[in-house]
């Protein structure tokens, strides 16, 4: 065997799409680019929401509002579901919503009664009068 003897395996290669070579091959006439026009020229490419011409729908709306790229997430907490979040009689905000949120505690509901101390939680007024009524100190 020498080296011009070798050859790709059976079926491992495929002959390429010769376009455009008459209608016996399939592929005769637009060549597979569909119609006229400028989608079947060379080289073309249309943008993203471009509209033929016609101010694009992104233009013709109007502009509203803004992100806020310093605003923190607050999540807010009522009394009512505190419970799973108790450890220990301790209310942590780590433990609630982890370190990149700020965690409000509202009045809904009632203080649990095995609720001792709250640790980095924002609290309402409202809730900080039932909470000092039922003892519980606390940690801001």
């Amino acid at each position: 065997m020498r080296i011009q003897d070798l050859r790709p395996n059976e079926g491992a290669t495929k002959d390429r799409r010769r376009l455009g070579r008459g209608p016996g091959s399939g592929l005769g006439k637009t060549g597979g680019r569909g119609g006229k026009g400028q989608t079947a020229r060379s080289g073309s490419s249309i943008r993203a929401g471009f509209e033929g011409g016609q101010t694009p729908l992104y233009r013709r709306l109007p502009k509203r509002g803004f992100t806020n790229v310093h605003a923190l997430e607050v999540f807010a907490l009522n009394l009512r579901d505190v419970e799973p979040y108790i450890e220990a009689g301790v209310l942590d905000a780590a433990a609630v919503a982890g370190d990149k949120t700020i965690v409000k505690l509202l009045s809904v509901g009632d203080v649990p009664k095995s609720l001792k101390k709250i640790r980095g939680i924002r609290v309402s007024g409202t809730t900080r009068d039932k909470l000092s009524a039922a003892g519980v100190k606390i940690e801001e």
